[in-house]
C-alpha cells in the first residue's frame, strides 16, 4: 500500500519540495515532482539548478528523453519515469496517487493552504490509508 506523508507548515512549497527531493535522492529514491501547471514547473526547474547553493539536484522534465535516468523528475501531465516517490505539489489529491510506493503532500502556512490540506488528509484517509505528519514548524526552530 502506499505511504502518505503531509509535511505542514511550509514557508515556500517548492523549496520544502527542494529538500525533500535532495533528501530522498541521496537514499537513493527517485522523485517525480508533479505541478499543477507549465509555469510552476519552469519555476521549480529554475529552483532545482541552485539547489542547494553550492551544487544542483540534476533533473528533468517527463517528456525529456533522460526521464527514466534522471533521479528527480518533473510533471504537470501523467507520464510517469518510474513509480518511486511522487511529491504531489497540487490543492487536491492526484487520481494517480497510488501508483506510487510514497506520496509526499506539502503544506504551505495560510488559512486556504492548511484547510485545502485537511481536506486532502481526509482523502487519504477515507480511502483506508493512515497518512503520516511532520510539521515543518517543529523542525525548523
Amino acid at each position: 500500500m502506499t505511504r502518505v506523508d503531509f509535511y505542514t507548515g511550509s514557508e515556500d512549497k517548492l523549496r520544502t519540495a527542494c529538500q525533500l527531493s535532495q533528501k530522498a535522492m541521496q537514499a537513493g529514491q527517485r522523485v517525480l515532482l508533479h505541478v499543477a501547471d507549465e509555469a510552476t514547473a519552469q519555476r521549480l526547474d529554475q529552483l532545482l539548478w541552485h539547489y542547494p547553493p553550492t551544487a544542483f539536484i540534476p533533473h528533468c522534465h517527463s517528456h525529456q528523453a533522460d526521464a527514466a535516468n534522471m533521479p528527480v523528475v518533473i510533471a504537470c501531465d501523467e507520464q510517469f519515469p518510474h513509480s518511486e516517490l511522487l511529491i504531489s505539489l497540487h490543492d487536491e489529491c492526484t487520481t494517480f496517487f497510488s501508483r506510487f510506493e510514497r506520496v509526499i503532500e506539502i503544506v504551505g502556512e495560510d488559512e486556504e493552504e492548511a484547510r485545502l490540506g485537511r481536506l486532502r488528509f481526509k482523502f487519504y484517509r477515507d480511502r483506508g490509508f493512515d497518512p503520516h505528519h511532520t510539521d515543518l514548524k517543529k523542525i525548523n526552530r
